[in-house]
């Protein structure tokens, strides 16, 4: 947590030393990661820098902890308009959450970064603090759903359409080149294969 000293200054310069945070962090992860540039960059001293936070650690899961606050909060808000059935549910999160990510780049890039196994350093830390956070959003996205009628129980159910849903907007977003301007034509793509894919899922892969 930000020392005291951090909240007394502007709003304006809080919202740059953040800025910068989230693009040093999301192009060189946390290991590779400058407090020089850091510092460069914001305009302030190395030394106020430290008297902000309490350590280079410190300052990076401040970071991430506002930007995944952030995007948890605006899917919240989305969630209002999901549909009531499963399927079309979990389109309409997927499609809410993708657009966030084209429409946030530098933000989609710090968390794809720090939930990335490539930075050892700080992998281990970021699993334990965000694990719990992430299997909440699957059962808060599918709390009001009714899963009587699903071959398998409400547990086994959430966990399928998790790890599928990781691993098709990984693939995708690795396919994807997400600084094309035209993000309105990345994201129709991506609703047309999520939905072909889902019915794979929902049909099951026997004839």
């Amino acid at each position: 947590m930000p020392e005291k000293l951090f909240f007394e200054l502007g709003t304006d310069k809080q919202k740059k030393i953040i800025s910068v945070g989230i693009t040093e962090f999301g192009t060189y992860g946390f290991s590779n990661s400058s407090t020089n540039r850091i510092v460069q960059n914001a305009g302030i001293s190395k030394g106020s820098l430290f008297k902000y936070f309490t350590n280079k650690e410190d300052f990076f899961f401040f970071i991430l902890d506002a930007v995944t606050a952030e995007l948890s909060e605006d899917l919240d808000k989305a969630a209002a308009n999901f549909s009531k059935e499963l399927f079309q549910r979990v389109i309409d999160y997927s499609t809410a959450e993708f657009s966030w990510y084209i429409h946030n780049p530098e933000k989609y890039r710090l968390i794809m970064m720090a939930f990335s196994q490539n930075d050892v350093e700080i992998y281990p830390k970021v699993m334990a603090r965000y694990r719990n956070q992430e299997q909440d959003i699957y059962y808060r996205l599918l709390e009001d759903i009714n899963t009587d009628h699903f071959r398998w129980e409400r547990k086994m159910t959430i966990d399928i359409l998790k790890w599928f849903l990781k691993g098709f907007n990984e693939d995708f977003i690795r396919g994807t080149n997400m600084e094309q301007h035209d993000l309105e034509h990345i994201k129709s793509d991506y609703v047309k294969s999520l939905l072909t894919h889902m019915e794979v899922l929902k049909n099951g892969l026997l004839k």
